[in-house]
């Protein structure tokens, strides 16, 4: 089967055109038109442009557009499908198990460190004074 590119290419040259009279017809760079009829699609700017591009060029040389982009998308069809990395659930849930058994742990230790503070004997901080009086008004008193 005959590429995009070869497609193009012989239906411009059947009408004698050049490709700077396509360039100017379709107002695509020479370059790119260069790129189109070798079949170097992913030395295009994007996938948008290209067919874009295929769109105006096969209008250009009176061929029917939808049947270039209809073999466009069949010749690319296979580069399209690139398979993504697959990471399992289980893996997902492992990850996200330890990160909640640390932050469990380290509130955990907080917890602890407020509630020795918070119950912390106050007897032994007190001023010799108050201490003192503390015991003298015991004794008075008990």
């Amino acid at each position: 089967m005959e590429t995009i590119g070869k497609y193009l290419r012989r239906q411009r040259e059947e009408r004698s055109m050049s490709i700077e009279e396509v360039s100017r017809a379709t107002r695509i760079p020479v370059p790119s038109l260069e790129r189109i009829e070798r079949d170097h699609f992913d030395d295009l700017p994007g996938e948008v442009f290209v067919r874009g591009f295929l769109r105006a060029y096969a209008v250009s040389v009176a061929a029917a557009p939808d049947e270039v982009l209809a073999r466009y998308t069949a010749s690319r069809r296979v580069a399209w499908v690139t398979p993504m990395p697959m990471t399992s659930p289980i893996q997902k849930t492992k990850g996200a198990r330890f990160g909640v058994a640390v932050a469990f742990v380290v509130l955990l230790v907080l917890f602890t460190l407020a509630i020795s503070i918070m119950l912390k004997p106050r007897g032994h901080d007190m001023p010799a004074e108050l201490s003192q009086r503390a015991a003298a008004s015991q004794v008075l008193h008990g």
